[in-house]
């Protein structure tokens, strides 16, 4: 048993799904933003699925995101589950939540970022203001069944985030897949700090094809999204997204016949009514761009004696 909840966030989507899940145990899956208006709504949805807010006995998230954590202090009674990467944000450790600011400032000296932008790397700081003030109870590994719903498996799914889990139930052949894969739009794979301020980035965009590719072995006939409607042709959905990305890759390829640029000039070409408004999201694309391109060889990386990365067609 399945019961969507849709509330409202203040963000471009608009809205954002939580499930209630019941089965040995009743839990929810995903817990809106912290807002008065996200809370009201989701009262409102368990009460409708027949529930007071303190029956529910296990809060589990997909990913750390604001838009997915942000009530998980209105579920008194609660255990609550998620990925190590959510535990970091939800204990707001120092070393790691300290090492934000730094680690945005330095991808945007590689990027040939101008200094005058490097303010945004406070903005690209998710605000710990956004998160509830509990901690995870237990921490979720990939292949781990969710406890008191038998069957219910956890797939680890990074690269729209790095704690994003998918939720697999092979016998039903459904799936509660956060934001993995959307209906309507594609999500974005963000680029985020490692756990280990010394570790090196992850490449996000190869990190999500790989989990959408996962989709296609599991014979998945519904798929609840975070955002937005459930999905039933998830294998063709897949295909289009995969291709759908190719096509972009390709043109980000044909910027490079000239010369060699750097993630910022190219980045200023791709969204040149964009970039200044949202210079986060939009560098995190280039940057997954030319992930992308360099891991089928068309594209190699050479770095200047400053530090800045240029990137150079094959």
């Amino acid at each position: 048993m399945i019961h969507k909840i849709i509330s409202p966030v203040p963000f471009p989507e608009g809205t954002v799904n939580s499930f209630i899940i019941k089965d040995d145990a009743l839990s929810i899956v995903d817990v809106g933003t912290k807002t008065p208006e996200a809370l009201e709504a989701i009262k409102i949805g368990v009460k409708n699925a027949g529930y007071q807010m303190e029956d529910i006995e296990q809060v589990i998230l997909t990913h750390h995101h604001p838009d997915h954590v942000g009530w998980i202090d209105a579920f008194p009674n609660a255990e609550v589950l998620g990925h190590v990467y959510v535990d970091a944000w939800l204990r707001r450790d120092p070393l790691f939540i300290d090492s934000h600011y730094q680690f945005y400032i330095d991808r945007m000296k590689e990027e040939g970022v101008p200094e005058k932008y490097f303010t945004w790397a406070k903005k690209m700081t998710r605000s710990v203001e956004m998160l509830g003030e509990r901690t995870l109870t237990g921490i979720i590994h990939d292949g781990d069944e969710i406890p008191g719903h038998k069957g219910l498996v956890a797939v680890e799914t990074l690269g729209h985030a790095q704690s994003h889990l998918a939720f697999w139930h092979e016998e039903k052949k459904v799936m509660i897949g956060g934001d993995l894969l959307l209906a309507k739009i594609s999500s974005n794979p963000l680029i985020e700090p490692p756990l280990n301020p010394k570790a090196k980035r992850a490449k996000s965009l190869l990190q999500y094809n790989a989990s959408l590719k996962k989709l296609l072995t599991m014979p998945i006939e519904k798929l609840y999204s975070g955002h937005g409607d459930e999905i039933t042709n998830v294998n063709e959905l897949v295909h289009a997204r995969l291709e759908k990305q190719n096509l972009r890759a390709m043109k980000v390829l044909h910027l490079l016949e000239e010369r060699p640029k750097t993630i910022f000039e190219i980045n200023m070409e791709i969204f040149p009514a964009l970039y200044e408004k949202q210079l986060g999201l939009t560098l995190s694309q280039t940057i997954g761009q030319m992930d992308y391109l360099m891991d089928v060889d068309l594209v190699k990386e050479e770095q200047d004696e400053n530090g800045v990365f240029w990137y150079v067609k094959k």
